[in-house]
């Protein structure tokens, strides 16, 4: 299969080592990814702080960017959520009904990586290798938007030498929410202390999720504990095998 890979903009900036980390899964599952790269940001960020003109206008671009597109797979439930759920309705909203029309043809080859996997290719042993102690937080767009469900877990659970922990009140948000740390500091604060500690209690060497915004928010917190503890994308540690560790 022909796979389109959309990076976002947190990965392609701070954690590059996360879109390689897919690409050479998908790779070794036998597809063939491609990198247009002229793509950009989804425009999510621009959405939710008020900018609709300016998040159509990134939309727009995505739209003739992966026009062509067999499938377009991302490591984050965030931005596939924004492409998938948002962006048609922002379009509604600002009028635009022609892409509107656009988007949501396109939005049904748009996955997340985890749901990628499982939901459209019934893969959920990917033979990765990770000898680690791990513990598992659902983000909320991939689980409330998205609904990937327990696809991420199963992936996991496949992985050989990884003991999987139960991460208490794992569906509680960890308090990233893009701006809203920014905006609400010390909600934003008091949740991740709630995250941090709970990821602590399991007893995990590590905690993956799909989105590196939460991860660097939650690594953060994990840091400032110095609890020895770390964060890794699920790209990475499915990514991972004897021969290569990429987490």
């Amino acid at each position: 299969m022909k796979i389109d890979l959309f990076i976002t903009c947190l990965n392609d900036a701070l954690f590059p080592r996360t879109g390689q980390a897919t690409v050479a899964l998908l790779e070794r599952l036998g597809h063939e990814v491609r990198f247009n790269p002229a793509q950009t940001c989804c425009g999510q960020m621009h959405l939710n702080t008020g900018y609709r003109a300016d998040a159509l206008s990134l939309v727009r671009k995505f739209v003739n960017d992966f026009r062509d597109a067999e499938v377009i797979v991302l490591p984050s439930g965030s931005c596939a959520a924004m492409l998938r759920e948002l962006a048609p309705d922002a379009a509604h909203w600002e009028g635009d009904e022609a892409l509107r029309a656009e988007v949501e043809a396109l939005s049904g080859r748009v996955f997340e990586l985890s749901e990628f996997l499982v939901k459209k290719l019934g893969v959920e042993d990917v033979g990765a290798a990770y000898p680690h102690r791990v513990t598992y937080h659902p983000t909320c767009h991939a689980m409330r938007s998205l609904r990937v469900g327990d696809a991420p877990l199963r992936l996991l659970r496949n992985v050989r030498g990884l003991t999987l922990l139960e991460l208490p009140h794992a569906d509680e948000c960890c308090g990233f929410g893009g701006t809203f740390s920014v905006k609400n500091p010390d909600v934003s604060t008091a949740m991740l202390a709630d995250k941090a500690r709970h990821i602590l209690e399991t007893g995990a060497e590590a905690c993956t999720a799909g989105d590196n915004s939460c991860l660097m928010h939650i690594g953060g917190g994990l840091h400032r504990l110095r609890s020895g503890a770390r964060t890794v994308h699920l790209a990475e540690i499915l990514a991972s095998t004897d021969g290569q560790v990429w987490a």
